[in-house]
């Protein structure tokens, strides 16, 4: 806790763990309770009167699943090729003492190091509205718990709503490590408002100008101003800020950094009103300029957003006929991803509105 200062994620949670560790001081982990006490469990094999403590039992798991002192041909994973893990995610009702005391105690007697033991990324509750015994939302809200039988079924919102609204949903609107209220209406209003009307909005429109005014194709031009210059600019400080909240964990902040872009697109292409210089031949190499930045936007978008809603990226790449973008990491990602001279396809809806019933 001391030596590796992102050892629990996010920081707000180690005052549980040390608050723990204090009440704790002086008592050691049992790894064992007595049958006369406890009938079921794991036999202990050097004490047939013990069972194992379940705990003990169930977080071994980790490591022998990968492969920990596996046997001679055993079919397990190597285990220096999976560990040290990443990351290790738990739900913050688990962070104390089990995982944060009991495991790391483990791991230090078995022979890790600090440094082979993962991070703890603790993940809050999705919570849900409270509701009265004749089904009216009371104010309030309380955990999913299928004891109260108000859990949301997660291939139901699916089936309902796509693969691409829920996964954006489910991180776009909880902060890591915080609890979070589940709302249907939000899921349709940050569908609708950022992917459909924002991203979906963009795409649609430049892809369906380039089609009608340049052939499909972005042609070179020699204009360029001050917003132009703004908006290529205003990348390094989109990915700075996305990389810098993902190398946190904080994926809801970081999609907001790319949906700030998104935007600042559309208010450049307002500015611009492509549709009408389009009836300006003075204009043509202004209007160039424009639809390139708008086709490029677009492509750099389905870059960043392809780890929350990689099908739905993945559609957008096939009609900007850039598959190679599929294969683009955060660290190759600059302006001119898109070559002058790329041919475009016809647009066709990636984000359809959501309309609920009434």
């Amino acid at each position: 806790m001391e030596s590796h200062e992102d050892f629990v994620i996010p920081s707000f949670r180690k005052a549980d763990v040390l608050n723990a560790i204090e009440r704790a001081e002086g008592t050691d982990l049992c790894i064992s309770r007595p049958k006369e006490r406890l009938r079921w469990g794991i036999e202990l094999p050097f004490d047939t009167d013990f069972v194992t403590f379940v705990w003990f039992d169930a977080l071994i798991n980790y490591i022998s699943f990968a492969g920990y002192n596996k046997a001679e041909g055993s079919d397990l994973p190597d285990f220096d090729q999976l560990w040290p893990a990443q990351i290790h995610i738990i739900g913050k009702d688990i962070l104390v003492p089990s995982h944060s005391i009991y495991w790391t105690c483990m791991l230090h007697a078995i022979g890790f190091s600090d440094d082979q033991i993962p991070s703890l990324l603790v993940h809050g509750w999705w919570n849900i509205k409270k509701k009265a015994d004749d089904g009216a939302e009371v104010a309030g809200s309380e955990k999913m718990s299928k004891s109260l039988g108000n859990v949301v079924d997660p291939v139901a919102l699916v089936d309902t709503f796509g693969q691409d609204a829920v996964r954006y949903y489910l991180v776009r609107d909880i902060h890591t490590g915080r609890d979070s209220d589940y709302d249907m209406d939000r899921l349709v209003i940050l569908f609708n408002s950022e992917l459909a009307n924002n991203l979906g909005n963009l795409c649609n429109r430049a892809l369906n100008m380039t089609k009608r005014y340049s052939g499909g194709i972005t042609v070179a031009s020699d204009y360029d101003d001050e917003t132009s210059q703004q908006l290529r600019a205003s990348l390094a400080t989109v990915v700075e800020k996305y990389r810098r909240h993902m190398d946190k964990y904080e994926i809801s902040f970081a999609l907001e950094a790319v949906i700030e872009f998104i935007s600042g697109t559309n208010v450049y292409a307002e500015q611009h009103k492509p549709w009408e210089i389009a009836k300006d031949e003075t204009k043509t190499e202004e209007l160039n300029t424009v639809l390139n930045h708008m086709v490029e936007a677009v492509a750099l978008a389905s870059v960043l957003l392809k780890p929350v809603i990689p099908s739905a990226c993945k559609r957008i790449q096939t009609q900007l006929n850039a598959e190679h973008l599929g294969d683009i990491l955060l660290d190759d990602l600059k302006w001119g991803i898109l070559p002058i001279g790329q041919e475009v396809a016809k647009p066709k809806p990636v984000f359809p509105r959501i309309q609920l019933e009434e």
